[in-house]
């Protein structure tokens, strides 16, 4: 069984390879480790191997890892669905929020963000494939919501998210990030990130410009939801 370490050093050979047959800087893609449902042990191996970004998704065994891992320098990335019940200790616990798709969430996490900590770097996630059981916001409706989150004092706006429909066609992965990457190009604002990509469609990710590739099971195995 392999090891969480013996898994970065793969993937990170998956990210090296993409990033050269695409002609991009290796250095410009970052590997965002999603450790939700795997035990603070796993984030503290990963740590030890070279990863400090870490994204989880659900509120409370995120906290409840940070407290267990306070001793560590890493920085914590909430990729979930929001809740406007949950954005106080989102805005206060996390460097990075992927998930914003609509105005309020993103209104009540610049009222929210403490004072002496920097802006809460943002992405708003895109529905990009229209399914129904996805969160994000319609590709229509996006340019107006980017324009207001500029406007927010405690916010930086990064870029986009999406998590496209599954498939195995990589034709169809790419086209699915193409749009986000156009989606994002075509706001007309300083953006730089483009949060998408996970373990099975990685390699078309970063063909079509990804800059944080989300990466759960291929570096900590499959997750077990019954401890969550």
């Amino acid at each position: 069984m392999s090891t969480i370490a013996e898994n970065i050093a793969k993937v990170g050979v998956r990210i090296r390879e993409a990033a050269q047959a695409s002609q991009r800087d290796f250095s410009s893609i970052g590997l965002l480790a999603v450790s939700k449902t795997k035990p603070a042990e796993a984030i503290r191996e990963a740590h030890a191997a070279g990863l400090h970004d870490f994204g989880e998704n659900y509120l409370q065994e995120a906290l409840d890892k940070q407290t267990q891992l306070a001793d560590l320098p890493l920085t914590w990335h909430f990729i979930g669905p929001i809740q406007s019940n949950k954005t106080r200790p989102i805005a206060e616990h996390f460097a990075w929020v992927h998930s914003v798709d609509r105005l309020k969430i993103a209104e009540r996490l610049s009222a929210q963000r403490p004072g002496e900590l920097p802006p809460l770097n943002i992405c708003l996630q895109v529905n990009v494939s229209g399914e129904a059981s996805k969160s994000g916001c319609q590709p229509e409706e996006l340019a107006e919501l980017a324009q207001a989150v500029t406007q927010l004092p405690n916010l930086r706006l990064r870029g986009l998210m999406t998590i496209p429909e599954p498939t195995d066609d990589v034709t169809a992965q790419r086209a699915a990030f193409a749009r986000l990457r156009a989606l994002r190009d075509g706001l007309n604002l300083d953006l730089d990130t483009l949060s998408m990509g996970m373990s099975h469609d990685l390699e078309a990710a970063i063909a079509e410009g990804a800059t944080w590739v989300r990466i759960g099971t291929a570096l900590f195995g499959e997750r077990d939801y019954s401890k969550t």
